[in-house]
């Protein structure tokens, strides 16, 4: 055995690529090298296995010292009358510092999955919803229907954890029955261990509002005057809601990212009501998938703290801080307003921020808390290598200390 291998070091983590937060992935870690090991999830692999950037703090593009890139960021948000906190791609404790920062220069709020988030929110706070968690599905569900999504995209392992299981408690989870209505869907996932394959009815995804109204009203008992509908038969249809009727733990699942059209979140709760319906005579209950950049645990720990959701819509500005630790790819908008940039990576922007400091990503660089997407959990993540960055909320606090 070569000397790498005798120095390296074996550990279980938990990933925060997506809103699973799955905590049993297998790393080994040589120096500053990490490798997956259980190599059943790209993004997985795409976050652990990400290369450390080495960059400095910088003023105007410019390297600069640690304290100067404070100092001219306390400088910039002292200066604004209406500054902005947005990205806010972090953990609980990063948030939780901004959160403070943004009370003292009285700044607006607003995540990068703002928009996905409150097709959510939008109906629990109008209708409320019948919700389950992930471990109420692996041990109970026997019917499976996912709307409008292709689950794996956003969540790979959701299938392999939590569905095709060989500890259920309460079901075979061999004989669960999944059903997927909706389009370009991946099904591979959805094939059992014993060769039984998904029921799929196709449709276009902004045909999902009339398809979920018309399954909605199916259950309900209502006879519709129509054959089909956006290219469903309506027996087809009454096929899946009489199952559901029969089953006994049925789960509606979907993927508010995915359902990005006008009102979508008329549809969700088409979903959801048609759980609560269902619930009159079986048990049933809907299940909000996806789940990434701590959209979860940001919209939470806003809410318990303010009082308030967070907001999705347009916001004025005349200064932003942009956090970023999960996806920097995803960037804001160049609206020539003063910038100031917390994260890894500061190459992707279109025009340097006036102020850029690297900070520590929480499950790799820093340990760090995060809620899974169902809502039921919150689970630590591990630091899995030597941070040469501070973490946010070291920063956030000697901004703060400036102010």
């Amino acid at each position: 055995m070569d000397s790498a291998h005798l120095n390296a070091t074996t550990m279980n983590a938990t990933c925060p690529a997506c809103g699973l937060l799955c905590d049993d992935v297998q790393i080994v870690i040589h120096q500053q090298t990490i490798q997956v090991r259980n190599q059943n999830c790209s993004k997985s692999q795409r976050f652990f296995e990400q290369a450390q950037i080495v960059t400095t703090p910088k003023i105007a593009g410019e390297p600069a010292s640690l304290q100067a890139a404070i100092q001219h960021a306390a400088q910039l948000l002292k200066a604004a009358k209406a500054p902005l906190f947005a990205g806010l791609s972090t953990d609980i404790l990063g948030f939780r510092a901004l959160f403070n920062l943004a009370q003292k220069t009285n700044a607006a709020m607003q995540h990068i999955n703002a928009q996905s988030t409150q097709r959510n929110l939008r109906v629990l706070q109008s209708a409320g919803w019948q919700t389950t968690t992930l471990t109420e599905v692996k041990h109970r569900a026997d019917v499976l229907v996912c709307f409008g999504t292709d689950i794996v995209t956003h969540n790979p392992r959701f299938f392999e954890r939590f569905i095709w299981v060989k500890d259920a408690l309460f079901c075979d989870a061999n004989q669960r029955d999944i059903i997927y209505i909706g389009e370009n869907i991946n099904t591979s996932a959805g094939i059992s261990p014993t060769g039984n394959k998904p029921t799929v009815l196709a449709c276009n995804t902004e045909a999902l509002p009339e398809v979920t109204a018309a399954f909605r009203a199916l259950i309900q008992g209502k006879t519709l005057k129509c054959t089909h509908v956006a290219g469903i038969p309506i027996s087809a249809l009454s096929d899946i809601a009489t199952k559901l009727k029969q089953a006994k733990y049925g789960v509606l699942a979907w993927v508010a990212k995915d359902l990005d059209f006008p009102h979508a979140e008329l549809t969700i709760q088409n979903i959801t009501e048609s759980a609560v319906l269902l619930n009159q005579t079986t048990r049933a209950a809907s299940l909000a998938l996806g789940g990434s950049d701590g959209d979860t645990s940001i919209s939470y720990a806003h809410t318990w703290l303010s009082g308030v959701t967070l907001n999705d819509a347009p916001i004025a500005h005349d200064c932003m801080v942009w956090v970023n630790s999960y996806s920097p790819d995803k960037l804001p908008k160049d609206a020539n307003l003063p910038l100031i940039a917390l994260g890894q990576d500061d190459s992707g922007f279109e025009h340097a921020p006036d102020v850029f400091i690297p900070v520590a990503t929480p499950g790799l660089d820093c340990n760090g808390t995060l809620f899974r997407v169902d809502g039921s959990v919150t689970l630590p993540l591990k630091k899995c290598r030597e941070a040469t960055y501070p973490t946010l909320s070291a920063i956030l606090s000697q901004i703060e200390v400036q102010l």
